[in-house]
């Protein structure tokens, strides 16, 4: 198992980041809030998690290594595999998810791409005794502490800064996609960070 690697980062995408290790680019798949915190050039430091297939290897990084360990405990129920566990980590902090479970919180779940109602009740039952009680700071503000208005945009912002676009870019990306963030709040959903991303990363292309 490839439980961190550390180096300078060699690269940033939407989905990715490339860390040099030794002479070797490791491209580790991220959620945008973690991409967030990396920049071209600097060291970083990610504790991994290595998904085994047939026809692939893929790595998968997290900012610490409580992050990595609700992804793979995630994955202990069923029906979630490595894309969607973080997907749940890209809409919600561990300790968010670990509210939403412990409370019961359908609505939280919901708000992860590619979970319905079903889903969610399903993934309630599954994980209530496996993620554990929160542990951050923010244990007792519920799951609309990392999903509201203020953090998805900083989040968005901070994410395109650090794929290299300028202040100002990145402020017009965010007011474009501004609309589809107020509208999933409006039918009390969170907003979905990693489409926004995708989606302000399109506009970005368009007018360049």
């Amino acid at each position: 198992m490839i439980a961190f690697v550390s180096g300078p980062v060699a690269a940033l995408a939407p989905t990715t980041a490339v860390i040099e290790v030794g002479g070797i680019g490791m491209a580790v798949q991220c959620t945008p809030g973690t991409l967030a915190g990396l920049r071209t050039g600097q060291q970083a430091k990610l504790a991994t998690s290595l998904v085994v297939r047939e026809d692939s290897l893929t790595l998968y990084g997290f900012a610490d290594d409580d992050e990595r360990q609700v992804f793979e405990l995630l994955q202990t129920a069923s029906g979630v595999g490595p894309r969607l566990a973080q997907a749940m980590l890209a809409v919600h902090t561990p300790d968010a998810l670990r509210v939403a479970v412990s409370s019961g919180d359908e609505k939280a779940l919901m708000a992860v791409p590619g979970i319905g109602k079903k889903g969610a009740q399903k993934l309630l039952l599954e994980l209530k005794d496996r993620l554990g009680d929160p542990i951050g700071a923010g244990a007792g503000r519920g799951t609309g502490g990392s999903g509201g208005p203020a953090a998805w945009s900083d989040q968005l912002h901070a994410a395109l800064i650090g794929l290299g676009y300028a202040t100002r870019e990145a402020d017009e990306a965010v007011s474009l996609v501004t609309p589809q963030a107020e509208a999933a709040v409006a039918a009390g959903a969170q907003p979905p960070v990693p489409q926004l991303l995708r989606a302000a990363l399109q506009s970005l292309n368009r007018t360049r």
